[in-house]
């Protein structure tokens, strides 16, 4: 591939400039602002590396599927990515504008830059410059990027579902997200699922004075306050009967893992500012976040939290709760048992909303693949990657586990202070050219 990585070299400002033109369209998937004018962008900069693209609508902001063939290839590689974004506010905390991209000490700031149009367009470059190199690509390339994936991903299971033979792969190659462990690569292979829902509790009919109508009206907040204490214990230990069915103990594969990643105890407990790691002390701290499933408060709405006083009984309060879970958790089944225990303690008058999920996904650490992904990787970077055996983000990878046969592996591009979510989002320049590497190294170890 040493053509390959030459032509990167020589078009590196061009590549840089394009990759700007990418960010400058705004597509907020959440507000859909921009979502269908970047969508045809794409199509064009697909279409301008040789692939050949068609958008498909239907399932929710559009898809984008692109195919390069080889004649007799005995293997194919199919990237997925995202070109949607999250809304930039607040605004008043960029330092540059969030869609007028720019480079300041290395690094290309802009929304979207890393998360995840950089690492997309990386992956699109790196196969221009194997085609450029060897007049055609070694393997059958397969492109799948969506525009909703910061929106929860919500139509990616039924898309792969309606399109398995389409999508029929050897591998499923992502690269999204950034690295948790400093500046060594990662290859991962595996992410926590997630169940988000959402409970309001109902009170009287209209908020009341607390001095009038304390003690004869109940507070739907305190009542969703109490609840906590019935959903997990003090170590944080979910309480929902069933819970944790099934959940294995971590692999002795996936301990020799994660002994090599340089991450201790003390050096997170220093990094949030907190006395210790929560929950049990007995289970090490990178298995609560790998290993196990969780619970967690996102956040209350109810009652007065202005200045001042307002002394009311609130009539209705709302608690946000996210599960993260892990194989071979499901989702449905989980929010199930969430309502029967419910149900059981007395608070099945409770309105629960699922407002979103995922399904966790795991890929064995000795695949046939991963040797290959992680070549690629020390190949691009210049040196070996950890391989991690999950995150404990959420990704909707699993869905790609219904093509049969099909490999999935992650490989996060971005840098650890890539700023995803927030405002001076970033990518550095040197990943952007070195994901390309990397994909076009792919390509030469998938042949």
């Amino acid at each position: 591939m040493d053509r390959a990585f030459e032509y990167i070299e020589a078009n590196r400002e061009r590549f840089l400039e394009e990759l700007k033109g990418f960010v400058r369209q705004p597509s907020i998937s959440a507000t859909g602002e921009g979502v269908e004018a970047c969508a045809r962008l794409l199509k064009q900069l697909m279409e301008n590396v040789g692939v050949e693209t068609r958008v498909i609508e239907g399932y929710g902001h559009p898809v984008l599927y692109g195919e390069m063939t080889a004649p007799d290839a005995e293997r194919t590689v199919l990237v997925y990515g995202h070109y949607d974004v999250q809304p930039p506010d607040p605004l008043s905390e960029w330092v540059s504008p969030p869609f007028e991209p720019v480079v300041r000490n290395g690094k290309l700031y802009g929304r979207g830059t890393g998360d995840n149009k950089g690492q997309l367009f990386a992956q699109l470059k790196g196969v221009e410059s194997v085609v450029q190199a060897l007049g055609q690509v070694p393997v059958n390339v397969k492109f799948y990027f969506e525009g909703e994936e910061e929106v929860g991903s919500r139509h990616v299971g039924a898309f792969v579902r309606d399109h398995k033979e389409m999508l029929s792969c050897d591998l499923v190659y992502c690269s999204d997200g950034h690295q948790m462990f400093g500046e060594q690569m990662e290859v991962v292979f595996g992410v926590r699922g997630m169940l988000y829902v959402e409970m309001e509790a109902k009170g009287p009919n209209r908020d009341l004075h607390s001095g009038n109508y304390g003690g004869w009206a109940d507070s739907p907040a305190e009542r969703l306050g109490r609840l906590i204490g019935k959903l997990k214990d003090e170590q944080n230990r979910v309480l929902i009967p069933g819970f944790y069915k099934g959940v294995p103990e971590p692999s002795s594969a996936d301990l020799e893992a994660i002994s090599q990643l340089p991450l201790s105890e003390a050096q997170v407990v220093a990094d949030l500012g907190i006395e210790a790691i929560a929950g049990d002390p007995e289970v090490p701290f990178i298995h609560k976040r790998m290993f196990e499933p969780t619970l967690n408060v996102n956040g209350f709405r109810g009652g007065y939290t202005g200045e001042g006083m307002k002394t009311i009984i609130p009539a209705s309060a709302t608690m946000k709760i996210d599960m993260r879970l892990v194989v071979p958790q499901s989702p449905d089944d989980l929010f199930e048992k969430l309502k029967a225990y419910l149900d059981a303690i007395g608070y099945g008058d409770l309105e629960v909303r699922k407002l979103g999920q995922m399904t966790p996904w795991r890929t064995g650490l000795d695949d046939p693949m991963a040797d290959r992904v992680c070549s690629a990787v020390e190949q691009g970077f210049g040196a070996a990657p950890y391989r991690v055996p999950s995150l404990g983000g959420s990704l909707p990878l699993a869905a790609f586990t219904q093509i049969p046969g099909a490999t999935v592996i992650l490989v996060p591009y971005g840098q650890h202070d890539e700023n995803n979510h927030s405002p001076n989002e970033c990518f550095a320049v040197d990943h952007f050219f070195k994901g390309a590497r990397t994909m076009a190294a792919l390509l030469g170890e998938m042949a």
